[in-house]
């Protein structure tokens, strides 16, 4: 689609066409330009004369040979250069009166908030806060269309007027500019409070000692792409309040957050979390603010085999304390002892858990050779009712991943980098997604997620990555010499160009290899981990989450400005007809309909693969967690099916090698029909078997969320089964009375 038709299709009503950047108008600018054909400036030239006339273009001809009915005094490229400087000011100025109208009606709700008496009153308070929060949601896509227009006005400028090239010194000038580089979420945490205001939450009790009967714990990882930032965060706030530190300002919705990795020269740690080996630990140092650290947490995260997943356990201590802990020198009795003190007043328990967790700590550090080697940088937004783990989650943007080697230690006392230094390109890679994790603990009878977050799953924006890890991704780039191994996502064609830019290539295929377009290993096996696929798949356009149009965009009937995102009241994509026949047209092409076949089947129904326009959001996303036993409980069904069927097949068998084919014996006959409908009915126990095996090892596989069962199969083939007995029993019946009857009346002859 060209960008002109995509700019007229998107505009908001509500700001009309002239608050956009004149495409056209700059589009024919460039146009004209190119025809002259203008010549390059001498750059080594330093001496003007106002009396020369201008030197000829790259055809040989002057620019005043052309007329000015052909060109026009307008057409020009300092036009171009004046016209590209007055839009950048109107979407600049334009974006500020917006964002201060947001902010007003913000400051007029918060006045309200104290006034509110009736159930009337307050869902009038709720439906202005969410006018303002779709407003402020249409604000930012009208920047990123002015963003990308801009881009592709000076790309296309460069391409057609390479003698002066202007693309890289406006796209910084962007960058610098407000309505690009300007923080606006504070608009996010006042919306946040109103939010929490309105559903009236309540700071729980501090339980985190408690022990619970029952509880189920998950954590998953999604990637988001930039430009559904915002949206996430709105659908997430609505239900949960942005949670801020206690170093917070509160004037931002995230904080800076740091955390250095430690591991040895063979990355022991990184091997060992990458292959996910029982017990395997990562240690890390972090600190929160963008300041020098003052307070900073050491934490060990601990690798189980369970369904739990993952222990974490952290102490806090003072930055002067963390070459100690480095060194193997910290004092722990006496740390202990203060924490029995009145000052701090802990339990006996909680101080044995102390110094149990700092003592093995500093142990494996000194004997692992653990050094600094990888930070993580970020800015998160936290939301979680405080005391309230039922459901956390939080946003990291801005996330880039920084070497730790290659500088003085000085004895562990440097044990983070210089922040006043430069890095090199291959010190540190910046990842082009946020990340958002969602962690939840269910506790008492109702083991379901809220419908909320369930929604949000399904909602399209996000793209769940397995077990993603920065610290991995980090060390796989930024490492590439010392690593036996990588994860599987740096295949993923989204951030190939990153990896390249972090000159990271060795650990990617290479761009012109034909025989594979991923790495050895898990992704030539399965073709479902990548989210936005690799090179010779590359559904960076198209994919729009793990829901059920993942499969119809990958085959390429549709792609994701088809897809209708519909949060907070706007349509963010426009779903038109054609899409929605594309993918009804892939589903009948891909599956059985719902007849007959497909209700005793529901593998082949429409609702187990993917629905129509319409119904795009109805998929789940997670993806489950597969035991090894699955595997052999799939295998050990199918085998129990073959057992019954073999059986059946052996009794109809008998019975066909016990009678006598030539006789006129109505009971001989009917033995033989009912020994062809059981060697039918286990020939459909076979071909049944067979099919619900690989239907449902497939779904193992690809860790589709769902029902794995078949709830009508084996109700069709019992039925038809007990149909067979029933109708052989009454036929019995039926031929021994008459039998008898018969006899009887020969007796009396």
């Amino acid at each position: 689609m060209k960008f002109r038709q995509h700019l007229s299709e998107n505009v908001a009503p509500e700001y009309g066409f002239d608050a956009y950047l004149a495409y056209e108008r700059l589009d024919e600018i460039i146009r004209v330009v190119s025809q002259t054909a203008p010549a390059s400036a001498d750059l080594t030239n330093r001496q003007v004369s106002l009396t020369m006339p201008p030197p000829t273009n790259a055809q040989g001809v002057l620019p005043q040979s052309r007329s000015k009915e052909n060109i026009g005094a307008d057409y020009t490229d300092e036009n171009f250069l004046k016209t590209m400087d007055e839009q950048m000011a109107k979407v600049e100025s334009f974006t500020l009166e917006q964002v201060t109208a947001l902010r007003a009606s913000l400051k007029q709700i918060e006045g309200e908030l104290s006034s509110l008496t009736t159930e009337k009153m307050r869902s009038n308070v709720e439906n202005q806060t969410d006018k303002v929060a779709e407003d402020f949601l249409r604000l930012e896509k009208y920047v990123n269309i002015n963003f990308m227009g801009f881009h592709k006005i000076l790309k296309k400028h460069d391409k057609h007027i390479p003698s002066k090239p202007i693309k890289a010194f406006y796209v910084n000038r962007m960058h610098g500019q407000s309505w690009v580089r300007g923080d606006y979420s504070d608009v996010v945490v006042r919306l946040s409070s109103i939010y929490s205001s309105l559903r009236n939450d309540q700071v729980n009790v501090d339980n985190t000692g408690s022990k619970s009967q029952s509880f189920l714990r998950s954590t998953t990882k999604y990637w988001v792409k930039t430009e559904d930032v915002s949206r996430v965060k709105y659908a997430i706030l609505r239900h949960l309040p942005v949670f801020l530190q206690k170093t917070s300002t509160g004037e931002s919705d995230s904080q800076m957050t740091n955390s250095v990795y430690l591991d040895n020269d063979q990355l022991e740690l990184y091997h060992g979390r990458l292959d996910k080996t029982p017990g395997a630990i990562a240690l890390r140092l972090r600190w929160y603010g963008a300041g020098d650290p003052k307070v900073v947490f050491v934490e060990r995260k601990t690798h189980r085999e369970k369904w739990t997943g993952e222990v974490s356990e952290k102490k806090e201590i003072d930055e002067s304390e963390v070459h100690q802990v480095m060194t193997n020198t910290y004092n722990i009795a006496e740390k202990k002892s203060e924490m029995m003190g009145n000052s701090l007043g802990k339990s006996q328990e909680e101080a044995d858990e102390f110094e149990t967790l700092a003592s093995e700590i500093t142990q494996v550090i000194s004997s692992k050779q653990l050094v600094p080697t990888m930070r993580t940088q970020y800015m998160r937004t936290a939301f979680q009712i405080p005391f309230d783990a039922t459901v956390r989650v939080s946003l990291d943007t801005n996330l880039c991943m920084i070497s730790e080697r290659g500088y003085d230690l000085k004895g562990m006392r440097n044990w983070h980098r210089d922040p006043s230094s430069v890095l090199a390109a291959n010190e540190i890679t910046r990842f082009p997604h946020a990340v958002l994790e969602i962690k939840l603990e269910l506790t008492g009878s109702n083991m379901t997620p809220p419908k909320w977050v369930t929604d949000l799953q399904n909602s399209g924006m996000l793209y769940e990555v397995h077990k993603f890890s920065k610290f991995i991704h980090g060390c796989a780039i930024l490492l590439p010499e010392d690593v036996q191994s990588v994860p599987y996502w740096v295949d993923d064609a989204s951030i190939r160009e990153s990896i390249i830019a972090s000159d990271g290539q060795r650990i990617l295929v290479d761009a012109n290899s034909i025989s594979s377009h991923v790495g050895p290993g898990s992704n030539q096996i399965y073709n479902h981990l990548l989210p936005f696929g690799h090179m010779g798949d590359d559904r960076v356009s198209s994919a729009v989450g793990r829901t059920s149009t993942s499969k119809a965009a990958s085959a390429g009937y549709i792609h994701a400005e088809d897809v209708q995102k519909d949060y907070g009241g706007i349509n963010f994509y426009d779903a038109d007809v054609e899409g929605a026949d594309l993918v009804e047209s892939a589903v009948h092409d891909d599956c059985c309909d719902d007849t007959c076949l497909g209700w005793v089947f529901p593998c082949c129904t429409r609702d187990n693969i993917f629905r129509t326009a319409a119904e795009l959001n109805v998929a789940p996303t997670s993806v489950q967690k597969i035991e090894p036993k699955v595997f052999f409980a799939n295998e050990r069904t199918y085998l129990h099916w073959l057992h019954h069927a073999i059986v059946l097949a052996s009794v109809a068998s008998g019975i066909l090698a016990f009678t006598d084919q030539d006789t006129e014996d109505r009971q001989m006959k009917w033995a033989i029909y009912y020994a062809l409908a059981l060697l039918t009915i286990s020939l459909w126990f076979c071909v049944y078997a067979l099919h619900i095996y690989l239907w449902r090892a497939e779904r193992i596989k690809t860790r589709i969320p769902g029902h794995w069962d078949d709830p009508r199969g084996p109700l069709v083939l019992g039925f038809v089964l007990v149909v067979a007995l029933a109708v052989n029993f009454v036929t019995k019946l039926y031929l021994i009375a008459t039998a008898t009857t018969s006899d009887s009346t020969l007796t009396e002859l």
